[in-house]
């Protein structure tokens, strides 16, 4: 018989990459509304790592980073994924989307990230969603993979996944889920 592992809730993050600061503000507010409070928010950040979505987006493009204070099961994941998609095409104009949402989680060892894409270090969770563990988190640090985005490598946003990581540490001991 197989015992039962205990599954402690995540931190649901989301990134965006958008060129106007308008539809950034505008989806935001979306996913407050749809998935509750945003306890952090990061700085806006020049996003010039690859020119993969500027055909769609435009250009200069930006990044910003936001995390849900409400703790959830990472079974949700897929679920986050899929609105995100759709919100992302109900906000598109002529086939174009003008943001990219890319929702994930933190939790005390790793920022897991979902995508629509597969590849050979991705798991498949259902309902075309995968996962993929993008940074590890090691000796008071995040680290990266191979196949880590060049953007997540960067010290800039490790130090904003630091910050997640240790608001969700808080919410942990403060629930009494960990000691």
């Amino acid at each position: 018989m197989l015992s039962k592992a205990i599954l402690l809730p995540v931190k649901f993050t989301s990134g965006f990459i958008y060129r106007e600061e308008k539809i950034y503000q505008k989806i935001k507010g979306i996913l407050k509304r749809k998935y509750g409070n945003i306890d952090f928010e990061s700085e806006k950040l020049n996003f010039d790592f690859t020119n993969y979505y500027c055909q769609e987006l435009g250009k200069p493009l930006f990044r910003r980073f936001i995390s849900f204070e409400k703790l959830r099961n990472p079974e949700y994941l897929p679920r986050l994924k899929l609105s995100c998609v759709r919100i992302e095409k109900k906000n598109s104009f002529d086939n174009k989307r003008k943001i990219n949402i890319d929702p994930g989680y933190v939790n005390e060892s790793k920022l897991v990230l979902a995508t629509t894409k597969d590849f050979y270090h991705r798991i498949y969770l259902g309902q075309g969603i995968y996962a993929e563990v993008t940074l590890y988190y090691t000796k008071k640090k995040f680290c990266d993979f191979p196949t880590t985005y060049h953007d997540y490598r960067t010290p800039e946003y490790k130090k904003i996944f630091i910050a997640i990581r240790e608001l969700y540490r808080r919410q942990l001991h403060n629930n009494g889920t960990k000691k």
